[in-house]
């Protein structure tokens, strides 16, 4: 073989390699390019955008590699998050956070529930044993035992609502702190509590079922900002970017469910394709055709664009403050961040 040959062998080698490192490293490029992130979730259906969101793809296309983690409460979520367990909560507010929030810690980025009127929200459930002995609106709680996850949580604030807009205090009720949303729901079926709230797609089917009696609503009391996203404040300042790609994901998820779950009627095969999703994570323990009827029941209000009713979540501050639930110190500048979503006012 003449010399200028293999010069010209040797060439076409170099260059085959030089083309196979770029491709390989195109390829690792792109391999890592997702940010991974973990969200903190509970198995309702105000919950639902998540769940989408992360089905759908919505996540992947703005470079995110999202691992769901759930939670039986809210409080924990809050813990989880100051601690780097995970990078996103989506619950209600709580005197966990609150506290961690004061420290520098956490921060409100969106909204998601609300209490609208015309739309489903929480319901009040008293016991049927309760009930029997005369338990039949929410003005009657005053002296009654309430079941509630912990100290602090959003049930606690709830029944918080209730006594202030019927005349007495909520230290006049029996505050039962179980732990768990399970735990409660047993509580009251079995009598050991005489009431409770809890979001339409759980009570409406305890009370279809015969488990416990519909005495009243949240949403006629009050406007209310049920959940909100929150992160870390590491994340706000130092991922702000990941921030915006991981709102803005999620709010085609809010997007998706609106269209399709507040008006059911319009289009059945896409309602159907939504329950089906939304049913890998709520109910999934049981048959579809179980299923189905709660979820649907379940379509609650969720803020367009995950828009923050910030003047509620001022008002709930103040009520956890004068309640000794949150740090006097804490301001709403100090735990609400909305410079990533918009306000409702």
């Amino acid at each position: 073989m003449k010399l200028k040959q293999i010069s010209l062998l040797t060439r076409r080698a170099m260059l085959g390699a030089i083309a196979g490192t770029v491709a390989l490293s195109a390829f690792a490029g792109q391999a890592i390019a997702d940010d991974k992130i973990t969200i903190g979730a509970l198995r309702f259906t105000s919950h639902s955008p998540t769940f989408i969101a992360y089905e759908k793809g919505y996540f992947k296309e703005e470079g995110l590699d999202v691992e769901l983690k759930f939670f039986q409460a809210a409080q924990p979520i809050a813990v989880a998050i100051a601690s780097g367990d995970i990078d996103f909560g989506v619950t209600a507010l709580s005197g966990g956070f609150y506290s961690l929030a004061d420290k520098g810690a956490l921060k409100v980025i969106g909204g998601l529930m609300s209490e609208k009127k015309g739309a489903p929200g929480n319901i009040i459930l008293a016991s049927n044993k309760a009930y029997d002995a005369g338990l039949k609106t929410p003005a009657d709680l005053k002296g009654k035992s309430w079941a509630m996850t912990q100290q602090g949580s959003s049930f606690h604030y709830m029944a918080g609502l209730i006594a202030e807009n019927n005349g007495f205090d909520v230290s006049d009720m029996k505050l039962k702190p179980l732990q768990k949303v399970g735990s409660m729901i047993g509580a009251l079926k079995s009598g050991q509590v005489d009431a409770m709230a809890i979001v339409p797609h759980i009570a409406k089917a305890l009370a279809k079922g015969g488990a416990a009696k519909i005495i009243g609503q949240i949403q006629d009391m009050t406007d209310y900002q049920v959940t909100t996203i929150f992160t870390s404040t590491k994340n706000t300042m130092e991922r702000k970017d990941l921030v915006k790609r991981f709102l803005k994901a999620y709010a085609r998820g809010i997007a998706d469910y609106d269209a399709v779950m507040q008006n059911q009627d319009k289009d059945p095969a896409a309602t159907d394709a939504m329950v089906n999703l939304i049913h890998k994570y709520v109910y999934a323990d049981r048959p579809i055709e179980k299923a189905a009827p709660p979820i649907k029941a379940g379509a609650v209000y969720l803020n367009a664009g995950a828009a923050l009713d910030v003047k509620d979540v001022e008002k709930q501050l103040k009520w956890f403050q004068k309640h000794k639930l949150a740090p006097a110190s804490l301001t709403l500048d100090k735990m609400v961040d909305s410079s990533f979503v918009s306000t409702l006012n």
